[in-house]
């Protein structure tokens, strides 16, 4: 495969999974702060994405690389939250601690808890599939990288 071909299916994969954070979003799973967090990294990639095709050089694989390496490091640490293998931030974690009573309040927004599971298959959450798929992502970023 070419570095521009390598370049776009990472670029797809990035849109693919935030594209698919939407669907889940329309259907009522809603995302929780660390759900947002994973969504950044992907935003980075696909502008870094649409760069690297129109500009030669291993400066935007390597970021693209970065990029998808966080998203995926990210959902690793969001699984490890929601299976109890460490804590997560005390904002939007089990304990509440950051937890106000304006937020508490039925008419305020609705908060989504990060240490908790809303859709899984195959025993493996949504964060735990945005770690793997990004981690297929980064490697073809690599793959790029090496063909620049």
């Amino acid at each position: 495969m070419t570095r521009n071909t390598l370049v776009f299916l990472a670029t797809a994969g990035s849109v693919a999974l935030i594209a698919g954070a939407f669907v889940f979003q329309f259907l009522g799973y809603l995302p929780c702060q660390m759900c947002h967090w994973q969504r950044w990294p992907h935003y980075a990639a696909i502008v870094i994405g649409l760069a690297a095709l129109q500009i030669e050089g291993r400066v935007l694989p390597a970021l693209g690389a970065l990029a998808a390496a966080t998203t995926s490091a990210l959902g690793v640490f969001h699984t490890g939250v929601e299976r109890d293998w460490w804590e997560g931030p005390s904002s939007c974690t089990g304990g509440g601690n950051a937890l106000s009573g304006d937020l508490l309040s039925l008419d305020g927004p609705q908060l989504i808890m990060c240490d908790q599971v809303s859709w899984a298959f195959l025993s493996l959450s949504m964060p735990s599939w945005n770690a793997l798929f990004s981690a297929v992502i980064c490697i073809l970023w690599i793959m790029a990288y090496r063909r620049s």
